[in-house]
């Protein structure tokens, strides 16, 4: 397909000076995604929390987006994962609503409280394992610590065994890797489906005390109450949103810590929280860049000459938000947990906000706190502009994250 429109950049290697670009062009701008595909990126604050909120907006493809309807957008399109889904995530209305009551059970505040001492378990094994690390030992602290705890969490909370956990992992991987050909994102589709399946299955003959077992009970009692492909789509949607972005949360919040030493000890001598840390982290690194897609069920007026036509595919540049000048002013690019006003959307905004947010920043708290008090030494085991990013405009982070322990643990964890 021709195009004069920006052609996002499938690699990721200046999420945010994109983003940059692209907000002085207008309030929505034209872009052109893998496959030829076209959208409206949104990236300035005020612009997308109206979006978010607007009930003309929908994250249903199926009912609202022609092209998709219509057979245009082919099944092995590059980012098909990401509009092929029905769950609470991409349904509208009542519907929306009828999903969120059945899940959101399960994240109610008492019911995340209940979970703190698993996240502490897993959180000390994982830092229990890094002292074997020796003294010079570059460690990859995105694989080894970042990546394993949010991940098992939330496969535990659905009732996945590790080994379907580990396999499952690498679909996500690739479904979020914007550098996938075709024959990579039908694959990727089949996988993830297919590892679903085979987890409701198990789960039927064999329910637990999780997420998935209840949600087959309600499904199994009522089917009005959830289809079988919602179920299916559901389930994904916690493990896929409930690891990636807190796995690219940690990933920035110790970059970030690691390269403001004088911030850090601000935290490590408790003159700053570490809640202060997450939303600044949230705000200035969103752990989620741009998420595939929103629809408009009629014309939107943003202003400035610019409608989104009724049926157009909006994509929501979440990492541009927290960086807006006009939300931030001029040091909106910089990290700095003392600003008064931290306001970020990266657990979303109206009728989607994030379920598990209070989960997220519990195992965020847990998490951070354990691992410079365990390691209070650490350090980066690279220049920080050696970091290599994540090869994706979905997703905020590196492929790596190589740091030195330096040798002892704290007194404390001894």
């Amino acid at each position: 397909m021709e195009s004069r429109c920006p052609v996002l950049d499938t690699t990721g290697r200046d999420i945010h000076g994109e983003a940059a670009r692209l907000r002085a062009l207008g309030p929505a701008t034209r872009v052109e995604l893998p496959g030829g595909v076209l959208a409206w990126s949104v990236t300035r604050a005020e612009v997308i929390k109206k979006l978010l909120a607007d009930s003309r907006v929908t994250k249903n493809a199926r009912n609202y987006w022609p092209k998709f309807i219509n057979g245009e957008i082919p099944p092995d399109w590059e980012m098909i994962s990401w509009v092929a889904m029905d769950n609470m995530v991409t349904a509208t209305g009542k519907d929306q609503v009828r999903l969120r009551r059945l899940v959101g059970k399960a994240f109610t505040p008492k019911r995340t409280e209940a979970i703190r001492p698993r996240i502490v378990a897993l959180t000390n094994m994982l830092l229990d394992a890094l002292a074997a690390a020796g003294p010079d030992e570059v460690v990859d602290l995105r694989e080894r610590f970042a990546y394993p705890l949010p991940a098992m969490l939330v496969a535990e909370l659905i009732g996945m065994d590790e080994q379907a956990r580990a396999a499952t992992a690498k679909v996500i991987d690739m479904m979020v890797d914007t550098t996938v050909t075709p024959e990579q994102a039908q694959s990727v589709l089949a996988g993830w489906r297919g590892a679903m399946d085979e987890l409701i299955a198990t789960k039927r003959a064999n329910p637990g005390e999780d997420i998935t077992s209840d949600l087959i009970a309600a499904r199994d009692e009522d089917g009005s109450r959830l289809s079988e492909q919602e179920l299916a789509d559901t389930i994904f949607a916690i493990l896929g949103a409930g690891s990636e972005t807190t796995i690219n949360f940690f990933d920035n919040a110790i970059t970030a810590l690691l390269t403001h030493p004088g911030q850090l000890e601000l935290v490590k001598s408790g003159e700053v929280a570490w809640s202060e840390v997450i939303d600044e982290t949230l705000r200035v690194e969103s752990p989620l860049a741009s998420l595939p897609l929103r629809y408009a069920m009629e014309d939107i007026d943003l202003g400035d000459g610019v409608t989104i036509p009724k049926g157009d595919p909006i994509l929501v540049n979440y990492a541009a938000i927290g960086r807006d000048p006009a939300m931030h002013g001029e040091s909106a690019c910089e990290f700095d947990i003392t600003r008064a006003d931290k306001e970020h959307l990266s657990f979303g905004h109206g009728p989607h906000f994030c379920l598990g947010a209070g989960i997220a920043r519990l195992v965020a708290t847990v998490g951070l706190s354990s691992l410079f008090e365990r390691y209070p030494n650490l350090a980066l085991a690279v220049e920080p502009a050696e970091l290599e990013p994540l090869s994706t405009f979905i997703m905020n982070g590196h492929r790596a994250l190589p740091v030195h322990l330096k040798g002892a643990e704290s007194a404390a964890a001894q």
